[in-house]
């Protein structure tokens, strides 16, 4: 891959829609175990707030150059400043960002131990956004797209509420009048409602649990024949230009519907020492997009994301991908 195509993709701006949430992290050594119950006491060292869930795609958009904007509902409590002071700090755009006293904001707190991932424990809530809420993030959403040139929409859905069928139905209908190319991540309980979009990526388990089908992956063969059936059946029930379905240590597979007879490409996962796949999707999605808008051609474009979403697998916790790495790995294989 050329420098070009990573200038190009330096120029993008992309709106984020999705659940976001604080990552929390408490880093220590383990020298014994509890006398009270059968697990590693932690003595810890250092505490960390990151932007976690949506916001980790707009962290990877920063990463890659760009430039994101996160719309999502946030919970008008600690959590919830805590997230805004972190995205001042990092100058990140707040206009999409609507806050709520009917909600929380999620925070995933993980505990590390010899750089090992030994607990995590989740507060958040999951309900939908209520008929309030969903006006005031579609008017974020609708006052940024006519303030503002977006390249493409990316729909990062973590099932905790900020998602909803109305939420999809009228951000699609807006990227399709104002030509913004849309992509998704998406989860179990909206899987069916993300229709004419042009990219959905889902991996294997949701594929199946989207689809309540059985995939065959016993074989290259029965698995490329089954994700065929399985993107055919997508393109026809939803309108999706793009299948994308990341199959972890098998690689990524794709299946490109807008030129008439499906085109499927399958990349094998690249080679890496993979420490913590947390936050994996978020990089993939992030990538592809910026690829896909910048012009790249799908085989590049989900090489390229292959490549990233191994890098990131290499580092323990959530963490954007580093460009340069990304950069130099790209550079050696050809694309």
């Amino acid at each position: 891959m050329t420098e070009e195509f990573f200038d190009k993709m330096a120029k993008e701006r992309v709106l984020i829609v999705g659940d976001v949430m604080i990552d929390s992290y408490m880093w220590g050594n383990v020298t014994r175990i509890s006398p009270e119950a059968p697990v590693p006491v932690v003595s810890v060292t250092k505490r960390e707030k990151r932007l976690g869930g949506a916001a980790n795609v707009a962290l990877n958009i920063e990463a890659m150059g760009a430039v994101p904007i996160i719309c999502s509902v946030l919970g008008n409590d600690d959590s919830g400043k805590d997230f805004q002071q972190i995205m001042y700090q990092n100058n990140m755009d707040r206009r999409g960002i609507v806050t709520s006293d009917n909600r929380m904001t999620t925070m995933k707190s993980r505990v590390i131990g010899n750089n090992m991932h030994i607990v995590r424990v989740d507060e958040e809530s999951t309900h939908p956004l209520s008929e309030i809420e969903e006006d005031q993030l579609l008017d974020r959403i609708v006052r940024t797209v006519k303030a503002l040139p977006v390249d493409a929409i990316i729909f990062q859905d973590y099932d905790k509420g900020c998602i909803t069928p109305r939420i999809i139905e009228e951000v699609t209908a807006l990227a399709q009048r104002k030509k913004i190319p849309t992509t998704v991540d998406p989860k179990h309980r909206n899987f069916a409602s993300f229709k004419n979009v042009g990219l959905f990526k889902p991996n294997l388990k949701e594929l199946r649990e989207g689809l309540n089908i059985e995939i065959d992956d016993s074989s290259d063969e029965r698995m490329m024949h089954d994700l065929l059936e399985a993107s055919k059946l997508l393109h026809e029930r939803q309108n999706i230009d793009i299948v994308l379905i990341t199959l972890s240590s098998k690689g990524m597979y794709a299946c490109d519907f807008r030129r008439g007879a499906p085109q499927t490409v399958l990349v094998p996962a690249c080679v890496h020492s993979v420490s913590d796949v947390s936050g994996a999707g978020d990089t993939v999605i992030s990538v592809i997009t910026l690829a896909l808008a910048s012009g790249m051609s799908l085989d590049d474009a989900v090489c390229c994301a292959n490549i990233a979403g191994g890098l990131v697998c290499e580092q323990v916790g959530v963490v954007p991908i580093d460009v340069e790495k990304l950069k130099a790995e790209a550079a050696n294989v050809k694309l």
